[in-house]
Formats: structure tokens, C-alpha cells, sequence
């Protein structure tokens, strides 16, 4: 059912930037013919008069669904796409307040805890650095100079060397330990050795590099400051002092600090486990698209997107368009999550809300009021368990996946929520009279420019695209800030979004 609404004759895609008549169900066509013919379309009254046609009440704030919540889609029960959002994050919240074994905090070596969320915080185990260490190659020297050079140099990794006598140097290594009664390390750009072998401080060439901000400055003549060059013992941190709190994301950058701080492993919070259940029997996997069937544009996607979004994918599986059959898929899954692709609709193949309702699932999210994508869902199978309903069109499920499954695994997975921000469009865009749209855009300069093919069943806007923009219900002018959820590639790279 990938492409589900195109099953019901949805017949030609709209031109890019207009409004998309095939993403209009039967009764919103109604509702617009009604406002053009004087009903208020502002929110209140919409909702009210939505309600009075006999769309009863909306679900509760924590994202309850009635008990008459009907057994499919019909449109009336959607909420806001910021609503949905935040129904799916609180979700996730409740689902993790007790802790299964999986999703118990586990050591993981560092070598496999890249992309994982920190469970406890991350605290020093030791001074860093552990001991007084040379910052640059150069001489330690004890006291004023000229200095009489010790034959024996410090290498880094060795044993403590005998102390420096006043007036006495030694060659030494970057990182290596500083021997005792060092007063100070001499660069080796800063120092000249005699005839005699005795070194002598010189001033800097006016060339040089200045010194940083709060260096200490490099003496001249036969004099150096007290300390320069020298990373004395705990610069960086004092043992037990905190260091990340819990909850921060393991970068490339965190393993390093975390083997500096003398850690091995470290405690983290499992990835939530993910299946995927590509729904159509008109899907083909291979080939080009021939006598009714269409390439399976959602397997390849979905896996490595929702890798990035820190899930861990188990399993991908082709669901023939069959009642049955798609009842076992989901009550059989180990799975954290469900995800389908499909069905979420009232077509004669949309399966999903009748599994859901025999299931006796508990419905959280019927419907956004987002475009593409209104006919996604959310529910909780069971304890600690979560199907995320996608449409079949592939903007359309990637609108879904942004939508609910992005704040559900991210809650999950104890990611923290990305702030939100807000860019300039250059050009206008064409928004839906009381929904949300999300318009493909590349970031150029201080500016969002929105992208062509944008309808539902596209792909073609959001493969260029850097981030979606949030349109408001109306549209947005030219200039006009709105809000841009980033695309995983933009922000972290191919290696680091999709480890």
C-alpha cells in the first residue's frame, strides 16, 4: 500500500508549488466549498464546526484516544502538527518509565558506544592531565640561564627523571613529564646552544606566532617565565569533576575524552529497536516499474533515516496487502517500535486501523493536520511498544517520520531535542488553508529557498534538500522566518548521521 491514496484514483500530481487536490479527502473538500461560501476557517470555529458534524471530541492533551475512537481513518479526530509532536515525545516518556532489560542502561566498550546517549554522567576518573607535562618540544630548565644541558633527555611515556638543579636543562618531549624543580619549558624556536653547549635563551623572531590569550609570555635574553609551556597537573579537570552530563549524544569527540578520562566502557542507553513493514502487493524490489507495479521507494529509505534518528533497525518486511497477515506481522514483532508504510487511510486494502482496533491498541495520534502525510498515525501496541502509522507516498512518509517517529525515537533513545530555529524563505509558498506544510528547501547564504517537486508522492525536492520548512496554515511571504527542521545528512555528514 505504498501510495496508498494513489489506489483511490488520486489521478494528477499538482503543480509544485499549488495546493495538491489528491491530498484532499472527501470531507475536507467539503469543508473548503463550506468556508468559500462564508464558514469562518480560523481555528476555534474550525474545530468547533468539526466537532458539530459529528467528529467529537479531540483526543485528550496526553494523546488518549476516546473509547469510540472509530476503527478507520476519517479525518476529524487529527490533531495539530505541533500537538502531534508532542503527544509522541510524552508517549515515549511514559513507555520508558519502566525499565525492561533492553532498555536498561548497559556498559558498552567505547569502540561501540558511538552514536549511543550517555545514561549517568560522564565524570573524570583523574586528573587530567594526570602530571606536570611539557606542552611543546624544547628544554625543561630550572632557574635563570644560560643552563647547562643534562645529557639525558625526557621522552614522553617514560619514568620520572631526577630533578633539575638550578641552572641545569634537559631536552624534552612534547607530553612528556616534566622532571621535578622545573621552572619552565623553553621552546625549541626560543633557545641556541653555544660552543660550550650551553643554552641560551633568544626573543621570539617578529615573525612568530603570537601567544595565545592568557599564555604566559616567552621571557628573552636569559630569562623565561614561571610555567611557560608547561600544562600543569589537572588543567583540564580535577578527578570526579563532571564532565557531560547524562543524556549527551557519544560523538567521535566524546570517545576521545572518555579514554583521557580513563574510561573503557561506558554506561549508555540502548538504541530502541525498530521493524519496518513495507506494506503493497504492488511493490517490486528490483527492476523497473512495469504493468501496474511500482519500485519499493520506502525499503531502502527508511533504515538508514531511522539509523540516523538513533534507532537500531531489526528487521525490514514486505507485508502482502492481506487483514491476516498483517495482524501476525505486528503482534509477533520483539520490536520497540512498528513501523508501516501504508494502510493508514479508508481504502478497501488500508489495513491498519482495523489490525489496530482488533488489537485492542490504544489509538494516540488518528490524523495530522500536516501536508503531506495527514493520514499517519500512533499507537501503543502494548507495554513498551509502538506502531508509527506512514502514509504510502514517499514525502508523505518521510513527513510521518519527522513528525512522529523522529520525537518517539529521540525520546526513546534519550536523545535531547534539537532547538528549534527559524531561517528567512526567499521566495513565497503556497500554504494549505488550515494545515501545516512541509516544503523541501536548500539553505543559501542567510535564506531558505523552497524546492520544486514537493507533492506527496516526490522525492526528487527532499534528495537536494538541506532541511523542511514548517508552513504555517495560509503560507508564507517572501522573507518571512520560519521554522526549519534540519535533514540528518545536512547537519552530521553520511558517516556520522547514519552510523
Amino acid at each position: 500500500m505504498n501510495a496508498s491514496e494513489a489506489r483511490a484514483g488520486r489521478g494528477a500530481e499538482a503543480v509544485d508549488d499549488a495546493e495538491d487536490p489528491d491530498d484532499l479527502d472527501v470531507e475536507e473538500a467539503l469543508a473548503l466549498v463550506n468556508d468559500a461560501f462564508g464558514r469562518t476557517s480560523g481555528d476555534p470555529a474550525r474545530a468547533r464546526a468539526r466537532d458539530s458534524r459529528g467528529g467529537g471530541p479531540r483526543p485528550a492533551a496526553d494523546g488518549r484516544s476516546p473509547a469510540t475512537r472509530p476503527a478507520r481513518h476519517d479525518g476529524r479526530h487529527a490533531l495539530s502538527w505541533a500537538e502531534a509532536r508532542t503527544v509522541a515525545e510524552r508517549a515515549a516518556h511514559r513507555g520508558t518509565g519502566r525499565r525492561t532489560a533492553h532498555h536498561a542502561p548497559a556498559p558498552v566498550p567505547l569502540d561501540a558506544a558511538l552514536g549511543l546517549t550517555l545514561a549517568a554522567p560522564l565524570t573524570a576518573l583523574t586528573d587530567l592531565p594526570s602530571f606536570d607535562t611539557s606542552a611543546m618540544d624544547g628544554w625543561a630548565v630550572s632557574g635563570p640561564g644560560p643552563w647547562a644541558v643534562r645529557k639525558d633527555g625526557v621522552l614522553a611515556g617514560h619514568t620520572e627523571h631526577p630533578p633539575l638543579t638550578d641552572g641545569e636543562a634537559a631536552r624534552i618531549a612534547t607530553g612528556a613529564r616534566v622532571p621535578p624543580n622545573t621552572t619552565a619549558v623553553l621552546r625549541s624556536e626560543h633557545g641556541r646552544t653555544d660552543d660550550n653547549g650551553r643554552l641560551h635563551a633568544v626573543p621570539p623572531r617578529a615573525s612568530a606566532p603570537s601567544r595565545p590569550p592568557g599564555a604566559p609570555r616567552a621571557g628573552s635574553g636569559s630569562t623565561v617565565a614561571h610555567g611557560q609551556d608547561i600544562r600543569p597537573r589537572g588543567q583540564e579537570c580535577r578527578s570526579g569533576e563532571q564532565l557531560l552530563p547524562a543524556g549527551a549524544l557519544v560523538t567521535p569527540a566524546v570517545l576521545g575524552l572518555a579514554a583521557a578520562a580513563g574510561y573503557d566502557t561506558l554506561s549508555t542507553l540502548p538504541r530502541p529497536r525498530v521493524e519496518v513493514l513495507v506494506l503493497g502487493d504492488e511493490l517490486l524490489t528490483a527492476g523497473l516499474p512495469h504493468d501496474g507495479l511500482i519500485r519499493d521507494a520506502l525499503g531502502p529509505m527508511l533504515p538508514p533515516w531511522l539509523r540516523a534518528l538513533g534507532a537500531e533497525v531489526t528487521a525490514v518486511r514486505r507485508v502482502r496487502d492481506d487483514a491476516q497477515t498483517l495482524y501476525r506481522a505486528i503482534t509477533r514483532s520483539g520490536a520497540d517500535v512498528v513501523l508501516t508504510t501504508g494502510g493508514t487511510a479508508a481504502g478497501p486494502v488500508d489495513h491498519v486501523h482495523p489490525t489496530l482496533h482488533r488489537m485492542g491498541a490504544e489509538l494516540l495520534v488518528d490524523g495530522v493536520e500536516v501536508r503531506p502525510g495527514h493520514p499517519m498515525l500512533l499507537a501503543r501496541t502494548k507495554e513498551d511498544q509502538y506502531l508509527v502509522g506512514l502514509p504510502g507516498n514517499p514525502l508523505a512518509a518521510v513527513s510521518g517520520l519527522l513528525t512522529l517517529a523522529e520525537p518517539l525515537l529521540r525520546t526513546l533513545a534519550g536523545r535531547p531535542a534539537p532547538e528549534p530555529y527559524t531561517m528567512p524563505l526567499r521566495d513565497a509558498v503556497q500554504g494549505h488553508p488550515h494545515d501545516t506544510r512541509l516544503v523541501p528547501v536548500v539553505l543559501r547564504g542567510d535564506a531558505a529557498l523552497p524546492l520544486r517537486y514537493n507533492g506527496p508522492a516526490m522525492l526528487r525536492g527532499v534528495a537536494a534538500a538541506d532541511a523542511l520548512a514548517v508552513v504555517p496554515p495560509g503560507g508564507t511571504r517572501p522573507g518571512q522566518e520560519t521554522e526549519l527542521l534540519d535533514l540528518p545528512w545536512a547537519s552530521g555528514g553520511i558517516g556520522v548521521c547514519f552510523t
